[in-house]
């Protein structure tokens, strides 16, 4: 059976703690997608991670590494989401499917205080992949654009795609644009 997994990104400690809005994996486009995903017969999770406004590493991988991730799995990371794949990706050395980072940030600056993105990346990681795909926007903000331009120089064959107009970091509550990238209409 092909599965999903769908990571998001930090919010702010205050928006974490805001009760008025959705828990990060509720949040965005990422109920919208698991829904797509799972009209198609995806098994489609989008797990919460442990205290997302001061994400470590180690935390994460427990939570992400207690699902089955093989070649039929597709891998979704939003910002710091995306950053953590790559990281995982990095140091996971096995074949997944489909893998879309959505504004990838890696802490280029290192603003974070934990070690989340003390890595190196691999830059041949899309070789394990039935396809690799990294999207931003045109008004994709410094910060994001940094980690976004390092990962898309470093990697080899993943497929770029930068999408006009204003995007806002994809805090949207559909992204219909990834579906294609899934092999989706």
């Amino acid at each position: 059976m092909k599965t999903a997994i769908i990571i998001h990104g930090m919010p702010s400690k205050e928006e974490f703690y805001d009760p008025k809005t959705p828990s990060p994996s509720n949040f965005q486009f990422l109920p919208w997608l698991q829904k797509q995903l799972s009209i198609k017969d995806i098994n489609a999770q989008t797990p919460e991670m442990p205290e997302p406004y001061n994400p470590v590493y180690s935390e994460w991988k427990k939570v992400f590494e207690k699902f089955n991730v093989d070649e039929n799995t597709i891998l979704v990371g939003h910002s710091c989401g995306g950053g953590f794949l790559v990281r995982w990706l990095s140091e996971n050395k096995i074949t997944v499917g489909k893998v879309i980072l959505v504004e990838p940030w890696i802490d280029v600056e290192k603003e974070l205080k934990t070690e989340m993105f003390n890595f190196e990346i691999d830059k041949d990681f899309p070789e394990r992949t039935t396809g690799t795909t990294i999207f931003y926007g045109e008004d994709c903000h410094p910060d994001l654009k940094l980690s976004v331009d390092k990962i898309k120089n470093t990697l080899v064959g993943a497929n770029i795609k930068e999408l006009p107009g204003k995007r806002d970091h994809f805090c949207t509550p559909t992204f219909p644009e990834i579906l294609p990238e899934l092999g989706y209409k």
